[in-house]
């Protein structure tokens, strides 16, 4: 049977009233500056073709439909009456097949960490760095032509930053240690994702979602036209914007590593990333593609890329690249299905307990779950 949303059921009914009527004015106010766009079109796409950003993927070339697959992840902590739940995993999901490949590609394609810890605001914050971590390793070990990561390729370390900082910060946890343990390789898979060295291996980033605008300061476009939007508008089908140099940030790209010491090797390689947007068809908007500075450079590096970009994006109604739809559907799930694994273990408990069950369940009650990716 199919479930009925029901989404003001347990609102008041005055409640409900004033935010739509709220939800009207917002809708207006949205429309305001949706035809504001509408008529600056024809001047932002005169500017992008003045400033030789405006391309077709026509113009580099037809090169053969490259293998892909999508990394991406999501951690969850579940807070009990004794203890945090935290877990986390990453996957990996090969994309459309090209009809002239053969290769096998060795399973398993994932990663999973869960563990039970002492109660500790920052668990969260640490578990979501164990869960960069497989991703990075899953995504510097496929084997595919182009691998698409979620987000941006300055989630990562960002990410870890905030994690290393709550381990220096609180005492030894199994999950503190197991970041540590794997910092190592993070670094070294990081920078091969960063650096994408190999002319046969593309590693791009592709965030839903960013503040950074760097087409708009580059042409003085108004501080509230966002790029992703506006190029959403004006860009046609197989159009892209030539690759320009990410965003400058107030501050150092720095790891502060548990040692003590600081690394400094990203800073340099972070400051030569660069973005390009292309719009493959007209059922998907402009995607934000943050790439190499040896892919930026290479016209054949960009074709094969756009030519992934396009066939993975082949089917109306998924507006992002295949198997980064596929990935990111199957790693939401990780959330609601923590009760599931918390049953599991309340369950072996018991078997295990002789005394009263009872102090088990009070023990193993969920008070909330905080999830992410």
């Amino acid at each position: 049977m199919e479930k009925i949303e029901q989404p003001f059921a347990e609102l008041p009914e005055a409640l409900v009233e004033e935010m739509l009527s709220k939800s009207e004015m917002v809708g207006e106010s949205l429309h305001i500056a949706f035809k504001e766009i509408q008529e600056n079109k024809g001047r932002i796409r005169r500017q992008l073709q003045d400033e030789n950003i405006l391309k077709k993927d026509t113009e580099i070339g037809y090169p053969g439909i490259p293998t892909t697959c999508g990394v991406d992840g999501s951690y969850a902590v579940e807070r009990l009456l004794a203890t945090d739940f935290a877990a986390c995993a990453a996957v990996a999901i090969e994309g459309l097949t090209p009809p002239s490949e053969r290769r096998h590609w060795e399973k398993p394609h994932h990663k999973v960490l869960i563990n039970p810890e002492k109660h500790d605001p920052d668990t969260g914050t640490v578990i979501r760095g164990i869960m960069m971590e497989m991703e990075l390793e899953l995504a510097a070990k496929a084997p595919h032509d182009i691998v698409f990561l979620d987000g941006s390729l300055t989630t990562p370390l960002i990410f870890m930053n905030q994690a290393i900082n709550n381990v220096l910060d609180s005492d030894e946890t199994v999950i503190g240690k197991s970041l540590v343990e794997k910092l190592g390789d993070f670094l070294d898979s990081y920078k091969t994702v960063l650096e994408a060295a190999k002319s046969d291996k593309l590693w791009v980033s592709m965030p839903k979602y960013t503040t950074r605008r760097e087409l708009g300061k580059k042409l003085n476009w108004p501080s509230h036209y966002d790029d992703r939007a506006i190029l959403t508008t004006i860009l046609s089908p197989g159009e892209f914007t030539s690759p320009v140099l990410f965003e400058k940030p107030d501050q150092p790209w720095h790891l502060k590593l548990p040692s003590g010491e600081v690394n400094r090797e990203f800073d340099e390689i972070i400051k030569r990333v660069h973005v390009i947007y292309y719009r493959p068809h007209n059922w998907t908007p402009a995607l934000r593609i943050e790439i190499a500075s040896s892919i930026a450079t290479n016209n054949s590096r960009i074709a094969l890329l756009l030519q992934g970009v396009k066939y993975q994006c082949g089917t109306p109604g998924i507006i992002e690249p295949y198997p980064l739809y596929i990935a990111d559907r199957m790693v939401k799930h990780l959330g609601s299905a923590i009760p599931a694994f918390r049953q599991t273990a309340t369950k072996r408990m018991t078997e295990l307990h002789q005394g009263d069950v009872g102090e088990i369940f009070f023990n193993m009650y969920s008070y909330r779950t905080e999830s992410g990716r």
